[in-house]
């Protein structure tokens, strides 16, 4: 890319103040494939930092639909010791890539996802899943089978991070993604709605994981 890098970073520090060329991206893949990017504008900063786990080290950090790395900012701020991202947009997942170094992207759906770990030897070990996936990623029998495998690649004391936009929570696909968080977690806390993104998003924080057998 030919930029230098922090000190503190291995990202671009033009990434950091980037927001038009990523919304404009996300824009014109929303436009092009809404099934696969299915929000018109990038989350905002505030929400990326609700989603980013505090008070402690990131360590492993496995992040989902991760598009043009509004969370990814974040989680890199925080220096995780790895940090795997699965994007099924090709051009997003190139462009991650390139704006972020030491992420390892993977281009594939998210059904893939203990296969993808197991080949990383992390299957089991993911201390955080951050995911910034639409309600409809959880839906059909492929979508009801993802929440019980993010809590098989946790580790015993891993969260899960998922956001939903809260004007849509109470509707039935909403309810029924809440119904599946509580079904594969011992705990679930919901914020308040975060207004200052765009549109407003709540944040589900999920911990303690039912310990199944990885498939």
């Amino acid at each position: 890319m030919g930029a230098k890098m922090t000190t503190d970073l291995a990202v671009s520090p033009e990434i950091l103040s980037a927001p038009p060329r990523r919304t404009a991206l996300f824009i014109r893949e929303f436009l092009r494939d809404p099934l696969i990017t299915a929000s018109l504008v990038p989350s905002s900063r505030t929400l990326a930092r609700a989603m980013v786990p505090a008070g402690q080290p990131l360590g492993v950090v496995v992040e989902l639909g991760p598009g043009t790395g509004a969370f990814t900012v974040a989680l890199q701020e925080r220096m995780p010791t790895r940090h795997v991202g699965i994007e099924l947009n090709t051009l997003l997942a190139e462009r991650l890539a390139a704006d972020f170094p030491t992420v390892e992207v993977e281009t594939a759906a998210v059904d893939r996802l203990e296969r993808i770990l197991r080949g990383k030897d992390l299957a089991g070990r993911v201390d955080h899943v951050v995911s910034g996936l639409p309600w409809q990623a959880f839906a059909g029998p492929v979508g009801a089978e993802l929440v019980p495998a993010i809590a098989r690649v946790l580790k015993p004391g891993g969260t899960f991070n998922q956001f939903t936009y809260s004007w849509t929570r109470w509707a039935a696909p909403g309810r029924r993604q809440h119904r599946a968080l509580r079904a594969n977690f011992g705990a679930v806390e919901v914020s308040r709605p975060i207004w200052r993104n765009l549109p407003p998003a709540t944040v589900y924080t999920c911990r303690r994981p039912q310990q199944m057998e990885l498939r």
